[in-house]
């Protein structure tokens, strides 16, 4: 007997890849359950599925930034509740200093769907219960027929676990100029914003100031150095500017839809724009800015 559930979850996180640097995804999670049935003539019930199967998945991966252990450019140390954690990719070293939650360490050497996959099967043969006699997790990204880019971030005032520094998104993107799909502004903030840190302006700290490893060998004329304290603790980042964004004010999508917006509006201050910003699956925000033609 089989249980299956579609779009049981969505996993937001970021994760480190030699090649790319700081990625930003979105995955959709179904399951499929094997095993007898239980007193209910249930393998498992369907409230109980979406729970817990979706409370250990974010609890263990949602908004974190997974890190490939068994990956030859990764060092990383703890002590107590902190992690220190040096990154080299293709695109410049990555160094961060975060509370233990801001982590999902993968033992593997690339990030992946299969090692995320192992990762997360394993975790939750510990919580179902012994009527389950098999799983099968399916790890996919929603499929886009217009362009998208990947950002991370961190959101210090977010009371939840968007404070982590490094999490992030897989997002599409429409914009509308004077009423009509403007493909060419699709085109230009998904390659914009492809693999990129979006840092708030006030977050930013000279390198010197951070507490990160030793083994940190990076200066201001090279990257950004951010810092904020937050409810889960102390969070710091080094990264590479070639990788960053830096917006004036906080990155929720709200605003960010509405830096969309004035960008694009001081591009084209005669145009009416319609910015439709997604964050990650199925959620995000509109924002309309510049005149609006007179109907005849």
């Amino acid at each position: 007997m089989q249980l299956f559930v579609k779009d049981l979850t969505v996993i937001d996180f970021s994760y480190l890849c030699a090649e790319r640097g700081m990625v930003g995804e979105s995955w959709i999670v179904d399951v499929v359950l094997s095993g007898g049935l239980d007193e209910q003539n249930m393998v498992l019930d369907f409230a109980k599925v979406k729970r817990k199967i979706k409370d250990t998945i974010d609890d263990i991966a949602d908004h974190r930034l997974l890190i490939p252990t068994a990956c030859s450019e990764v060092r990383w140390q703890q002590q107590g509740d902190r992690v220190w954690m040096d990154f080299t990719s293709a695109k410049g070293d990555i160094h961060l200093a975060c509370p233990e939650q801001a982590f999902a360490l993968i033992p593997s050497e690339a990030i992946t769907f299969d090692s995320v996959n192992s990762f997360l099967k394993q975790a939750l043969t510990q919580v179902l219960p012994n009527n389950v006699e098999g799983m099968t997790l399916t790890l996919r990204n929603e499929e886009h027929a217009t362009p998208f880019y990947h950002y991370s971030h961190g959101l210090k005032k977010h009371d939840g676990n968007c404070q982590r520094i490094a999490h992030g998104h897989r997002s599409p993107i429409h914009i509308y100029e004077n009423g009509m799909a403007a493909t060419q502004w699709d085109d230009y903030w998904a390659a914009r914003w492809q693999d990129i840190y979006l840092g708030s302006e006030e977050d930013i700290v000279p390198i010197e100031t951070l507490s990160l490893s030793v083994q940190t060998q990076v200066s201001d004329k090279t990257h950004y150095g951010f810092h904020y304290q937050a409810p889960q603790g102390d969070f710091q980042l080094a990264i590479s500017k070639t990788c960053c964004d830096i917006i004036p004010h906080d990155t929720t999508v709200e605003l960010l839809a509405d830096f969309i917006a004035n960008t694009l509006s001081e591009k084209v201050p005669t145009s009416h724009f319609k910015v439709v910003a997604f964050e990650g699956v199925g959620k995000g925000a509109i924002v309309e800015k510049g005149p609006v033609a007179e109907s005849i």
